[in-house]
């Protein structure tokens, strides 16, 4: 079993205990793997924090568009971050949107090298 911190790095608290929940069973090689795709793929939170601040001063709803959810970041540049509301709920709540999203792409990341 790969250690979790050697691969990657930069994980912490919440999300480092379920990536090495998802990796317990893999292979070293697979393990090597699933951190170089994943490390790819992953969304920092301090990036969705800067992209969220961002809807205070340029355009709002940025960050979700990053997270993959279209349909609402479309809804927060019309509505000016749901009157910033919605703006100042997302950077209180950045640390889950971003742990939201990669959850679901480790787990399909994990599908695929499990596949491989």
């Amino acid at each position: 079993m790969a250690n979790i911190l050697q691969l990657l790095p930069n994980l912490q608290g919440e999300e480092m205990v379920f990536v090495q929940n998802l990796i317990k069973d893999m292979t070293d090689n697979q393990a090597t793997q699933f951190a170089n795709i994943y490390n790819a793929r992953r969304k920092d939170p301090t990036l969705i924090l800067l992209l969220t601040l961002l809807g205070f001063v340029v355009i709002a709803g940025v960050h979700r568009f990053v997270l993959g959810q279209i349909g609402m970041g479309i809804l927060y540049i019309f509505t000016a971050g749901l009157c910033l509301i919605g703006t100042i709920v997302d950077v209180v709540n950045h640390q889950k949107l971003a742990f939201e999203y990669n959850s679901k792409v480790a787990q399909q990341v994990a599908a695929m090298v499990r596949t491989m």
